[in-house]
């Protein structure tokens, strides 16, 4: 990952600074467009895969997400819910700002620390738990599992 990605609340800032300093909206647009930007979801955890040395099929393993409906999202062939971004998240082993990140580029809603299924999630992220640990929790909790967003809403 490039350091726009490594260090996206730097970035932000950096570009909120830059917008307000440029004399339009056109010119700035002109200006950042390389830093707006955002990579194709399959290419991203495909380069991450490899950033990580990780096979595809490990990651898949340890998200628990059906290998057929993963290697699609591998592909590019299906744009994955939030819950599918999140099992990958669980499967790359992410911590909190590496999931909000990958949230951020799948295009789906950040965690957030005022919901009770995500106040789950995150802290087992932020524990390094698994995927599976996380479902534990979630159905001690008597919470939507993961995966089961279609099913239960």
């Amino acid at each position: 990952m490039d350091q726009f990605q490594e260090k996206p609340l730097s970035i932000t800032k950096l570009l909120l600074e830059r917008l307000f300093q440029a004399p339009d909206v056109k010119t700035y647009l002109r200006d950042n467009a390389c830093h707006m930007e955002m990579p194709a979801f399959d290419r991203f955890i495909c380069a991450l895969c490899e950033e990580l040395s990780l096979s595809r099929a490990a990651v898949i393993t340890r998200s628990d997400i059906p290998r057929n409906y993963a290697y699609q999202l591998f592909n590019g062939i299906r744009k994955p819910s939030r819950d599918k971004v999140i099992q990958l998240a669980f499967g790359f082993g992410l911590d909190v700002d590496g999931a909000q990140e990958l949230l951020k580029i799948a295009r789906q809603a950040p965690l957030y620390p005022k919901i009770p299924r995500d106040i789950v999630i995150l802290r087992c992220l932020h524990e390094k738990r698994s995927v599976w640990d996380a479902q534990n929790t979630l159905d001690d909790m008597q919470l939507t599992l993961l995966g089961r967003e279609d099913k239960n809403e």
